[in-house]
């Protein structure tokens, strides 16, 4: 039975529709076997969908210094639903972030803690004026999350 990689991603723009189509390039990679990829936009992401994930990758840009509303809606929704049963989750966090993403990326933690997912890497944080090497990290992080699904690791 394959395992299921879970993408909760806000994309209103082609830049952060780029960063996200590169995270399923790179979890969908044809090295990687056993493994499901599904994207849901965060407003259409539900506690099923996390259920259903044996991992999740969170992306979005940063608002005002903080996450984007819709990531926070899906996680106002989804937070006591999955609470009980999604404890020890392996997650990452990228954000495009036009300064510095501290309080986006704090904001998640926050969350995720009360949640008790469990961050497999350092948030991927996009940091300044647009750059195409973005999209080549954000490929690198989908492959790394789905590799180690297939592996065991996660």
């Amino acid at each position: 039975m394959p395992k299921r990689l879970l993408l909760v991603a806000h994309a209103p723009s082609p830049n952060t529709a780029a960063l996200r189509d590169a995270v399923l390039r790179g979890a969908g990679a044809s090295e990687i076997e056993g493994v499901e990829v599904a994207w849901k936009a965060p407003l259409e992401a539900g506690p099923e969908d996390v259920l259903a994930a044996h991992a999740v990758i969170l992306g979005t840009p940063e608002n005002l210094g903080y996450m984007s509303g819709a990531l926070k809606d899906f996680f106002d929704r989804v937070y006591y639903p999955c609470l009980e049963r999604t404890q020890g989750m392996p997650y990452a966090l990228y954000v495009r972030a036009g300064n510095d993403g501290t309080g986006t990326c704090r904001a998640v933690a926050t969350i995720t803690t009360g949640l008790r997912w469990r961050a497999v890497r350092e948030p991927l944080v996009l940091r300044g004026a647009w750059d195409p090497a973005f999209a080549g990290h954000c490929e690198d992080l989908g492959m790394l999350l789905a590799a180690g699904l297939e592996a065991g690791v996660f």
